[in-house]
């Protein structure tokens, strides 16, 4: 039997990759997964926070980390370095 993880996608992500990944252990479309993300958000925010607890707890596809502890401490790192190129889009867009 076939060891599946669930796992962040690199090369289709909107985000973090966490929809991505999703779909891929499920075996659907991502926008079916993000669909769900944006209709649980809209319905109480547990979209948000899901997908933000799932961003910290499961690695990138092409995770070099040894164990959950050493990815779970990467993704931070990733989450701010997002959180500024995100910001930086925002500001470009407003300063046109």
């Amino acid at each position: 039997m076939q060891n599946k993880r669930i796992t962040r996608s690199r090369n289709d992500r909107a985000l973090a990759g966490v929809a991505s990944g999703l779909a891929t252990y499920l075996n659907i479309d991502p926008v079916l997964v993000r669909l769900g993300f944006l209709a649980l958000s809209l319905v109480n925010g547990l979209g948000i926070l899901l997908y933000v607890v799932l961003w910290v707890l499961l690695p990138n596809e092409d995770t070099c980390a040894p164990d959950t502890r050493s990815h779970v401490q990467e993704n931070p790192n990733e989450m701010q370095a997002t959180a500024e190129q995100l910001v930086d889009r925002v500001r470009e867009v407003f300063q046109r």
